[in-house]
């Protein structure tokens, strides 16, 4: 079909290319985030435990447990950022999906108001049962099933007890637009 071009029809043409290139402008990649420094990671086990002034106030580890600390580095607006906490160790799997079990408890330290996580146990969680054809094994990072997302907060460390041979994972999340929201008709 073979439109005719005249005054409308070169118009709408126009008109189209116009809003075409419009959409482009406004499709284009957000600006970079500003780039975080990393955090700083320290972990004592109850035979090299020291305390230090940021976290004398939080109890010494026991026997079993080791102590990790976390300090954030401060951000300019930390409300649009948070903390995201994965805790697991490392194990031998095969072709069948495998999880740990174990709870995170949290604990406030008296007198001072401040919160730390802790971790008793970690015991081998539920597996499929499949056949494994492949006998081959891969080392994968298995999670307990709850994971821990907090507020961002560089004020204080953050700070967890996990038992001996448990890994603490983390990562930061930054809120890339404002809010949208809703209204009632």
């Amino acid at each position: 079909m073979k439109l005719p071009l005249n005054k409308y029809t070169s118009a709408l043409l126009f008109g189209l290319g116009l809003s075409l290139s419009t959409f482009c402008a406004q499709a284009t990649s957000p600006a970079k985030p500003q780039q975080l420094t990393m955090p700083v990671a320290i972990s004592y086990s109850a035979s090299d435990y020291q305390a230090e002034d940021a976290t004398k106030m939080f109890p010494a580890p026991t026997d079993g447990l080791v102590q990790h600390i976390l300090t954030l580095p401060k951000l300019a607006n930390e409300g649009d950022y948070r903390l995201e906490i994965a805790i697991g160790r490392s194990e031998e799997v095969d072709c069948n999906k495998h999880g740990l079990s174990g709870e995170i408890t949290q604990h406030t330290v008296k007198g001072w108001g401040y919160n730390y996580y802790q971790v008793d146990a970690i015991h081998q969680g539920p597996s499929t049962m499949m056949a494994c054809f492949d006998k081959a094994k891969k080392t994968a990072f298995l999670t307990l099933p709850e994971k821990l997302t907090l507020a961002y907060d560089s004020r204080l460390p953050k700070v967890f007890y996990l038992p001996a041979g448990a890994q603490l994972r983390y990562r930061i999340w930054q809120a890339s637009s404002d809010y949208q929201y809703s209204e009632a008709k």
